[in-house]
């Protein structure tokens, strides 16, 4: 996947042999869902251009593919997993990256490609409703890997642990000590070091995560371009909206709904999560003079800035 995990459990008998499971578990998810490895899963789909024709998959991918029609539906479209072609023309997928913005025409041409209605997803398949159409799922794939590993960790009979994948994370149970897991948001400027936080939120038998504008991106012109795309327009979101963090029962949804209120703005975005139940959520705004302004659920509940 690209990035790193951590898992802490609490019990007073070692683990035996739970890493060769956990990382057996990772390499199937990843030649599942990876853009990056050839014959993954999500690529050989992409690949099909037989429109009508069956896809075997595997229950993995349908079960993601359940939570993005979703999140689809949930959002208006702001989030799309079939951006794909838009997230290659924009050099934000396996090619180089890019060093300035894609020709208006080139994202007309591919915003036709665009649209999660082209798929029809059934009990044990996939079915194309048009060729040309591909897959990105990793705006969800991580959040479902950190479901996964957590569903295998229970699995060996743990009952208190903590699963994070590339910052997606899932709590279960409390710490030793008996206090609720403590997760840190990440500070959301580009200047910022990987570890530095901006929030701590307590986590108990929930998941969560956070997506935002200030890690991957390049500048142009005097522009900086984002890697989160409007699947709507084509183009990087530019709503002000610099971090969201989401916090759900399990980590596939909160993943999925974290990038879709980037795209769909703050008032949009909120007024999604507060209808939505057990989710609350943290919308972080950018303000022209450069401060941080925090926009939080009613029931959203953190620790002071750190």
């Amino acid at each position: 996947m690209g990035t790193t995990y951590h898992v802490t459990v609490v019990s007073r008998l070692e683990p035996r042999g739970i890493r060769s499971r956990l990382e057996a578990r990772l390499g199937q998810l990843e030649r599942t869902f990876s853009t990056y490895v050839e014959d993954s899963e999500l690529n050989r789909f992409s690949r099909l251009d037989r429109v009508g024709e069956p896809f075997p998959a595997s229950p993995d991918l349908l079960r993601v593919m359940k939570v993005a029609s979703r999140v689809h539906v949930l959002s208006g479209g702001a989030w799309d997993a079939t951006v794909r072609p838009l997230v290659d023309l924009w050099g934000f997928g396996p090619a180089p990256p890019a060093r300035e913005p894609p020709a208006a025409g080139a994202i007309a041409a591919l915003l036709g490609r665009v649209g999660f209605g082209s798929i029809e997803v059934r009990p044990d398949s996939l079915v194309k409703g048009r060729a040309g159409v591909r897959l990105d799922l990793s705006s969800i794939a991580k959040g479902y890997g950190v479901d996964a590993v957590a569903e295998l960790v229970r699995g060996q009979g743990f009952r208190d642990f903590l699963v994070e994948i590339g910052g997606e994370v899932r709590g279960a149970g409390t710490r030793a000590d008996g206090r609720p897991w403590r997760v840190g948001i990440g500070q959301p400027r580009p200047d910022a070091a990987p570890d530095e936080v901006y929030q701590v939120v307590p986590l108990r038998d929930a998941a969560l995560a956070t997506s935002g504008d200030y890690r991957i991106f390049f500048e142009s012109g005097g522009v900086r371009y984002s890697h989160v795309l409007d699947p709507r327009t084509g183009r990087p979101v530019a709503n002000g909206v610099v971090s969201v963090t989401v916090l759900a029962p399990d980590c596939t949804l909160a993943d999925g709904l974290a990038t879709a209120v980037m795209v769909m703005g703050k008032d949009a975005g909120l007024a999604l999560l507060e209808r939505l139940p057990d989710v609350e959520g943290l919308v972080v705004v950018g303000t022209a003079d450069g401060r941080l302004e925090d926009h939080p659920t009613a029931g959203f509940r953190s620790d002071a800035h750190s």
